[in-house]
């Protein structure tokens, strides 16, 4: 650890023990004792009450009466922070290992008590996601790089289930997940505008020394929503169509919770839902959606999508008895 992580973590150490010796503390951090002497020497200097007890059972501290809260967490906030760790390994994030050193940390600098309290919260909550695919999190770690430089990027990118491969040049804004895929949101040279690119259909990602600057107000986040509800979210659109649809409650629920038609419920009641979507959403992956809910719902309207799901469905029966 560096000199000052050093001094955090003594600090760490004392404010959370009675007392504890120079001894104790080369042990718990992996240091010789002549550093935590400098460490503590630094300490003192920086302004810290440090309080030195010579004899058998003397040792370090720091008086009671010192507040130094702005270096700690309190309970509520470490369970939250262990909580989202849990989150952010399941997601697949590409920084796991500082992430875990982070955790480590607050663990360490903590009585037995806390310690125990603690754990309880770490095994308290968890988070499902399908495996990352092999390989993603060295992608994921040369775009942040390519974010963290502002230099661009060229990437072997694999557009739809088609296989059709290009080569892109890419300003990499920032990284977004959703629905257990990473996207990353940049400026597509090839295109000539703001794009999102899944992460597992790239190939090779090779760094470039073209520096871009990135717009200090953009949110990749708020980016790809816009982008997948920008046909939804215009009521002027003369293609949105009016869905009525009935079913069991826990049903609409679902339905309702969807990513796609929670933003285009209209009306609501315990039985019934109306849908404003984009006639072409609608038809396509909306209808095969509706048709995994089997006799939970009913569609009352309109005509042509009631058609369409049986169209679909006698299709679907033809190929699968081929």
């Amino acid at each position: 650890m560096s000199k000052a992580d050093n001094m955090l973590a003594i600090l760490w150490l004392l404010k959370s023990r009675k007392r504890i010796s120079a001894k104790q503390l080369s042990e718990e951090l992996g240091v010789h004792i002549r550093t935590i002497y400098r460490n503590i020497d630094a300490l003192c200097i920086s302004g810290v009450p440090v309080i030195s007890e010579m004899g058998r059972d003397g040792g370090y501290s720091i008086p009671d009466h010192i507040k130094l809260e702005p270096l700690f967490f309190d309970a509520d906030e470490q369970k939250a922070l262990l909580h989202a760790a849990a989150f952010a390994r399941e997601a697949g994030y590409p920084s796991e290992e500082p992430l875990n050193r982070a955790i480590t940390k607050i663990k360490r600098y903590t009585n037995s008590e806390q310690l125990k309290r603690l754990e309880r919260h770490e095994n308290s909550i968890g988070a499902i996601h399908p495996p990352a695919a092999s390989g993603l999190i060295s992608m994921l770690h040369e775009i942040e790089a390519g974010i963290d430089r502002q230099t661009s990027l060229e990437i072997d990118y694999t557009t739809g289930y088609d296989g059709v491969k290009q080569t892109r040049t890419l300003d990499p804004y920032g990284l977004v997940h959703w629905k257990s895929k990473w996207y990353a949101v940049g400026y597509c040279h090839l295109r000539g505008e703001i794009r999102s690119f899944r992460v597992d259909r790239m190939g090779e990602i090779r760094p470039t020394d073209v520096v871009f600057a990135r717009p200090g107000t953009f949110s990749p986040r708020e980016f790809l929503l816009d982008s997948l509800l920008r046909e939804q979210g215009s009521e002027s659109n003369p293609h949105l169509v009016s869905v009525h649809i009935q079913g069991i409650p826990q049903a609409l629920d679902d339905l309702c919770g969807h990513w796609l038609l929670g933003h285009a419920l209209v009306e609501r009641t315990a039985e019934e839902a109306v849908f404003r979507l984009d006639e072409s959403t609608l038809y396509t992956q909306v209808a095969y959606y509706l048709l995994s809910f089997g006799g939970k719902i009913r569609i009352v309207g309109p005509e042509e999508l009631k058609s369409g799901l049986a169209d679909i469905a006698e299709s679907l029966f033809k190929y699968y008895q081929s």
